[in-house]
């Protein structure tokens, strides 16, 4: 089939996912299309860039409410126009999880562990830091412990301050006793972070976005916003997988793990298509200073390194 074709079975597929989650998306662009641009954008881009997706304005209002009172947003009225950018703790959030979601090398382990132990919070708080880890790919150790491979305590004690709980939990950095994974460590590592369900979820991935990257040859029949709603597709899709992937060691990992060819497809189709797609953005993304720039060199560098047209 054409990659018109491929691209509108992603579309219709998207729609029909059963709660949309409107908010998750208006993340994904931020993260994408925006942050690296400007500080905010008028909410009437919003409403463009996610209305051919089945994304309503009602729901487009709703959903950037919920993130300014979850303290990812925050709204600056001028006039009747209303433009949105990132709080001070959601840009942290946003630079942790997004250098994840472009990251292409996976740095040398060497048997380090982040535990987080989270038994001296009360059940409110003690719920909302665990989403605020699995944001960060922490697996759970137990009911009151949180681990990970790679972040270091030093880089996540100043998001314990911005979560205002850095009295309150204890955080040790951790070896193994040998650099060589035993059963048990390897078992606990598949409970910690469900990697059967998450290495399905890298194959569901490959499966549903393999066809428009054979296409690709054809991108020629997507026009510029075409190419701007597969990006998005594309991100938004591969984030919700990669940031439950603490990016673990090979000998930790499952023979043939799909995660990698995964990343590489990822990349692959994104060359493809930032640069029409940023055609479009250019266009049509504006916040109270008019048309936002366009993208700077450091967006470049993502996935390893973008080819320049």
């Amino acid at each position: 089939m054409s990659a018109k074709s491929e691209l509108n079975i992603l579309i219709e597929n998207f729609k029909e996912q059963r709660p949309l989650r409107a908010g998750s998306l208006i993340i994904s662009l931020f993260g994408d299309a925006i942050t690296h641009r400007a500080d905010n954008v008028w909410l009437g881009s919003l409403f463009k860039l996610v209305e051919p997706f089945g994304i309503n304005e009602r729901l487009v209002r709703t959903s950037v409410y919920r993130l300014v009172n979850e303290n990812w947003l925050q709204a600056d009225k001028q006039g009747r126009r209303s433009y949105y950018g990132l709080t001070q703790s959601g840009a942290k959030r946003f630079h942790a999880a997004f250098e994840h979601v472009y990251q292409m090398t996976t740095p040398y382990w060497q048997g380090s562990w982040c535990l987080v132990f989270l038994n001296q919070l009360d059940a409110e708080k003690k719920k909302q830091v665990k989403e605020e880890l699995h944001w960060l790919s922490f697996g759970s150790l137990g009911n009151d412990v949180m681990l990970h491979p790679r972040i270091k305590r030093l880089d996540l004690l100043p998001l314990l301050k911005d979560w205002h709980c850095h009295q309150d939990i204890i955080v040790l950095q951790t070896e193994s006793l040998s650099e060589k994974s035993p059963q048990a460590l390897y078992q606990q590592v598949k409970e910690s972070w469900n990697l059967d369900q998450l290495g399905a979820k890298y194959h569901d991935f490959i499966q549903a976005f393999e066809p428009l990257y054979l296409a690709s040859k054809h991108l020629m029949d997507l026009s510029d916003e075409e190419c701007h709603l597969a990006r998005t597709l594309l991100i938004h899709e591969y984030r919700k997988i990669v940031l439950k992937d603490p990016q673990l060691p090979d000998p930790l990992l499952p023979e043939e793990w799909e995660g990698y060819q995964a990343k590489h497809l990822c990349r692959s189709l994104y060359q493809a298509l930032f640069s029409n797609a940023d055609l479009w953005l250019n266009q049509h993304l504006e916040n109270e200073n008019g048309k936002l720039p366009p993208i700077g060199d450091s967006f470049y560098s993502r996935f390893g390194g973008l080819a320049q047209f």
